[in-house]
């Protein structure tokens, strides 16, 4: 059985973390499953948005501590080897999500834990169910975040309230992490799927070429002066209006305005 679920419908890929009897904790293979769904997704020109979701009760509970307790896997080895691993293996998945261009969402069916948190907020946007818990836990097992959590939490949320979140590593409900703009939104249990289904194919409707580039200038723009932020829009924008996406676009608008 694999690991990870890659499944269409029309323009939406979902990808599907598939190890629900360890509450979906990571394994090399998964890592690898999430990494080559996101290549397949990029590559097909019909997908416009992916969703990252869950099998079974569980978002992410992060490492597996099993493996950690047997030393095994990703946490097998000498700090050399240690710090390769995580370059190779954990590492890959913020650059990859960083790297990717199309709109990506979390589903988040349940708890978010440690780099299962760190998952969460490789995505774009979440929409949360209202069981969900999250927590950068690591301290709990005498751990950092390795998986790029502290940049990710940090930049989600500010730097105030992540050092409260991994320092205490205190586990929030759902609500708690809407209110410190953790997750966009939060819905009933039984309404998640639905709800991001509807979310992601708003953005699906949407000229895809100008959604990316939209993306792009956004991460890009982040943190950066005035001028900088405006010397990238207005290369990305020179690229976005030479498009014949933006012609038809313009056009359809158009139609429709004096359709009215």
């Amino acid at each position: 059985m694999s690991d990870v679920l890659y499944t269409l419908d029309g323009p939406i890929a979902r990808i599907t973390l598939n190890r629900p009897d360890a509450r979906n904790a990571f394994s090399d293979a998964m890592i690898k499953g999430i990494t080559d769904s996101l290549d397949q997704a990029e590559r097909d020109p019909d997908v416009r948005v992916v969703i990252v979701t869950g099998q079974g009760s569980a978002f992410c509970a992060g490492g597996d501590l099993k493996a950690m307790r047997d030393h095994s896997g990703m946490f097998g080895g000498d700090p050399v080897e240690l710090r390769q691993r995580y370059l190779r293996g954990m590492q890959t998945l913020p650059r990859r999500f960083d790297s990717f261009e199309k709109p990506t969402i979390a589903q988040i069916n349940g708890p978010a834990i440690g780099a299962g948190l760190g998952l969460a907020l490789m995505c774009d946007l979440r929409v949360s169910a209202r069981r969900a818990k999250f927590g950068s836990t690591f301290a709990r097992v005498g751990l950092i975040p390795g998986d790029g959590g502290a940049y990710l939490l940090t930049r989600t949320v500010g730097f105030s309230r992540a050092l409260e979140l991994i320092l205490t590593a205190r586990v929030i409900g759902a609500d708690d992490a809407l209110k410190i703009e953790m997750v966009h939104e939060v819905v009933p249990d039984d309404e998640l799927a639905a709800r991001t289904l509807a979310l992601a194919s708003e953005i699906a409707a949407l000229p895809p070429k100008a959604v990316s580039m939209a993306k792009t200038a956004l991460y890009r723009s982040v943190n950066r002066d005035l001028e900088s932020a405006l010397h990238i829009t207005a290369a990305l924008q020179g690229l976005i209006q030479s498009t014949q996406e933006h012609e038809d676009a313009v056009e359809a608008l158009l139609n429709s305005l004096h359709s009215n």
